[in-house]
C-alpha cells in the first residue's frame, strides 16, 4: 500500500482534507508527544468497476492509499525535526503539503497573510533543515568509524552524504539529486523528509474554482513546481466537505454544476498515486476482484509477492489478458480463443492494466 504523510501550516485544511479523504473524524491527540493518525483512501479505477459489475464477485478491492495526519503545524523548526521522529512520516512514500489558497477572515492565517509561494518556501526549507541536521550527525559518526575501520562501504556513504550535505546547503532537497541503484538503497534507511516525492494540495476559494485549472500560475508556483518529483493539484475543501455529505447521484449533479467530472479529494487520491509511478493490475473472479498497486517496471514474480510471497516464491507462470480485451470479450475463456491470453514468465514487465492470474506450486 502507498503511503503519504499530510503537512501545513495551521489553518491551511490540513486536518480536514485528511478526514475527508480518509472517513477518519477524530482529529490528532495535540499535547505531549507527536502523534500520528492514519487513515486510508481508496484509489477510483473505472476498471475496476466495470470488471466487478463483469464478474459480479462477493468482494471488490480498490487499490488504497493510506494518508497520515499529525497535530500541529510541521512549520516551526521543531515541527519539522519531529515529523523524524514519527513512524508514519519517516515511512511514508511521499510528502503532501495542504497549501492554503483561500481567503478568509474569519479563518486568520498565522502569517497574517495569505502566501502560497512563501508557505510552500518556507516548508520546503524546514524540511532540508531537518535533513541537514541528520545528515551532519550522521557525517560526525563516520568520521569516527572511519578513524577505526575505514572500509569502502563507509568510503562510499560518506561520499554520497557529503553530496546530500552539499545540496541541502544550498538549499535543494535530496529529491533533487535523482539517486539511483546502490547510492540511493544506501540513502534509504535515513527516510530522508526531503528526497521524498512532493504532491501540493493547493486549497482555493470556492469563487477560484472555475480558475482551478491556472491555480499554479495564481500561487506563484511554476518556478518550484519544475522540481523533480514535484506536482500540484487544486481542491476546495470546502466544496468537499458539502459533497462528502451528499448521496452519489446528487455529488455527480453538484460536480457537474461545477465544471468537474471528479471530486476533489478522488484527484488528490490519484495524484498521490501517479506521483510516486505506481500502476494497477487486476485480478478478477468469483470471490474477488482486486487492484494492486506496483511500481512502474515491475517484474511478473515481484507483482505475485503483492499477492502472497508463497505465490511469488512457487511462481510458474502469469495468464496475461489486457483490461480492455476482457471487457469487449466478456470471459477469460473467449479471450484465449481469441489469442488474447498470454503465457509469461517471471521476468516479464507487468503493464498498467493488466488483468492476471498467477499459476504457481503449492
Amino acid at each position: 500500500m502507498l503511503r503519504a504523510g499530510l503537512i501545513g501550516f495551521p489553518a491551511s485544511g490540513k486536518t480536514t482534507l485528511f478526514q475527508l479523504l480518509t472517513s477518519v473524524r477524530e482529529a490528532p491527540h495535540r499535547g505531549g508527544k507527536a502523534e500520528a493518525h492514519v487513515g486510508v483512501s481508496r484509489v477510483p479505477d473505472e476498471r475496476l468497476d466495470r470488471l466487478t459489475a463483469l464478474f459480479r464477485p462477493r468482494k471488490h478491492v480498490p487499490a488504497a492509499v493510506e494518508f497520515a495526519d499529525i497535530a500541529g503545524a510541521a512549520g516551526a523548526r521543531a515541527g519539522a525535526q519531529a515529523l523524524l521522529d514519527v513512524a508514519p512520516y519517516r515511512n511514508a512514500d511521499a510528502l503532501v503539503h495542504v497549501v492554503r489558497l483561500f481567503r478568509d477572515p474569519s479563518v486568520p492565517h498565522p502569517a497574517d497573510a495569505v502566501d502560497p509561494s512563501r508557505d510552500v518556501r518556507t516548508m520546503e526549507d524546514e524540511v532540508i533543515l531537518a535533513d541537514l541536521g541528520v545528515v551532519e550527525r550522521r557525517l560526525e559518526r563516520l568520521e569516527r568509524d572511519l578513524r577505526k575501520t575505514a572500509t569502502a562501504e563507509l568510503r562510499k556513504e560518506q561520499e554520497i552524504l557529503f553530496g546530500c550535505r552539499a545540496a541541502l546547503e544550498e538549499g535543494r532537497p535530496l529529491r533533487a539529486l535523482a539517486l539511483t541503484g546502490d547510492d540511493a538503497k544506501r540513502l534509504r534507511g535515513f527516510q530522508f523528509l526531503s528526497a521524498k516525492p512532493l504532491l501540493l494540495v493547493l486549497n482555493l476559494d470556492e469563487a477560484d474554482l472555475p480558475r482551478a485549472h491556472d491555480a499554479v500560475r495564481l500561487a506563484g508556483l511554476g518556478a518550484f513546481l519544475t522540481g523533480a518529483a514535484t506536482r500540484a493539484v487544486p481542491i476546495c475543501a470546502k466544496i468537499e466537505l458539502e459533497i462528502a455529505q451528499l448521496d452519489p447521484a446528487d455529488a455527480a449533479a453538484f460536480l457537474a454544476d461545477l465544471g468537474l467530472t471528479e471530486s476533489g479529494l478522488d484527484r488528490v487520491i490519484r495524484a498521490s498515486y501517479d506521483l510516486l509511478g505506481y500502476i494497477s493490475f487486476f485480478t478478477v473472479g468469483e470471490d474477488e476482484n482486486r487492484a494492486w498497486s506496483i511500481p512502474r517496471g515491475t517484474p511478473a514474480q515481484l507483482a505475485a509477492g503483492e499477492i502472497h510471497t508463497d505465490i511469488a516464491r512457487g511462481f510458474i507462470r502469469a495468464e496475461v489478458v489486457r483490461y480492455d480485451h476482457l471487457l469487449a470479450r466478456g470471459t477469460i475463456a473467449a479471450c484465449r480463443d481469441h489469442g488474447e491470453l498470454r503465457l509469461e514468465g517471471k521476468e516479464y514487465i507487468v503493464q498498467d492494466g493488466d488483468v492476471i492470474n498467477f499459476r504457481h506450486a503449492t
